[in-house]
């Protein structure tokens, strides 16, 4: 079981352990269904594993860990008690208009975060009182607060010192989920290179008896 570093792109394993397997494969008979054979991955497959790596992240990029902040919904809280929505019979329609209304005012980043984070009546209700609260203090703005459930909390993140010497807490741009989701893509591509070259060259043939 010895590894072979030497030359990683061809081989990881020694000339002992690739005779051991082929042999191995040759004396597999499977029911006699499968011919044993060592081809390598075809390339079409492998551009097909990249291809839907890059397209997952190209489809999602604005969405992995983007954190809803309590700024998202203070159109919301500031219509919830208007006589507008009031008239209105049910929660349904409550929210209907209440969206409409606060994605019609929103820039288009807001935009995009209402339509990943929507909220129902019972939740605006819950959250309502944390974000009024909230905006009678003056140490941090609204998007530095994340909503959690039916909670509103400082964001844990520490990002540049403001003019007053007060640091940000807002989510880094860069740090939407990309790190961790690259780390174990990394990972991913790692463990699969190491366990193909583990196994004999496709050049060579498993020897059947």
């Amino acid at each position: 079981m010895a590894w072979k570093m030497d030359n990683p792109l061809y081989s990881l394993s020694d000339e002992q352990e690739q005779q051991q397997i082929l042999k191995m494969w040759g004396e597999e008979r499977m029911g006699g269904l499968i011919h044993p054979a060592n081809n390598r991955l075809p390339f079409p497959l492998t551009f097909l594993i990249a291809l839907i790596i890059l397209t997952a992240f190209m489809l999602t990029m604005p969405i992995w860990g983007q954190r809803p902040t309590a700024a998202i919904y203070q159109t919301h809280v500031e219509l919830m008690n208007s006589p507008e929505v009031q008239k209105l019979a049910t929660p349904e329609e409550k929210m209907k208009f209440i969206n409409n209304e606060a994605y019609s005012k929103a820039d288009n980043a807001l935009k995009g975060q209402l339509e990943r984070h929507p909220i129902d009546w019972y939740d605006l209700q819950n959250l309502a009182p944390h974000i009024i609260e909230l905006q009678k203090q003056t140490k941090y703005p609204l998007d530095n607060f994340t909503v959690l459930g039916d909670k509103v909390v400082l964001a844990n993140f520490e990002g540049n010192f403001r003019a007053d010497g007060v640091r940000e807490r807002k989510q880094p741009w860069w740090d939407k989920g990309y790190t961790i989701d690259v780390f174990y893509v990394a990972y991913y591509c790692l463990w699969m290179f190491i366990m193909i070259k583990r196994l004999p060259h496709f050049t060579k043939k498993p020897v059947t008896t």
